[in-house]
């Protein structure tokens, strides 16, 4: 059901400062930055050989993102798949009794739809889907 690894999420608290820590210490780049207003976050797609990093920044004291910081820190935040069809592995992710935690799926970084497993589901770790657009591409 689930396709390849799509990227790995972290939040941080200075975007411009953990980008230039990937650039130098892991050899990974900016491929796409975006503030998403509706979530209360800007994120930064970083890639390289080999997988993609998500960095997430709050935009305000209010956001998630902005309490998960306060109670865990910066780090890693949420690991996500490609999927085909978002809907379809909704509909079977609920058939399989896993808790969802969007009722509807918003649209992601680059504009992919999306949508979240609760880490109850997925042995603790927040787990996103990310629908794979126009033939496969991420």
């Amino acid at each position: 059901m689930l396709g390849p690894l799509h990227h790995v999420g972290y939040v941080v608290a200075d975007l411009d400062r953990a980008l230039a820590q990937l650039e130098r210490s892991l050899g990974l780049s900016q491929v796409l930055r975006e503030v998403m207003e509706e979530q209360g976050v800007e994120a930064v797609l970083c890639g390289g050989e080999g997988g993609q990093v998500e960095l997430i920044a709050p935009l305000d004291s209010e956001s998630a993102i902005a309490r998960f910081m306060e109670t865990r820190g910066e780090g890693f935040h949420h690991v996500a798949f490609t999927v085909p069809d978002l809907e379809a592995a909704l509909h079977d992710l609920r058939a399989r009794g896993a808790e969802l935690i969007d009722p509807r799926p918003p649209r992601g970084l680059g504009g992919h739809l999306v949508a979240f497993v609760h880490p109850r589901s997925a042995l603790g770790v927040l787990t996103e889907l990310v629908e794979a657009g126009p033939a496969g591409h991420r």
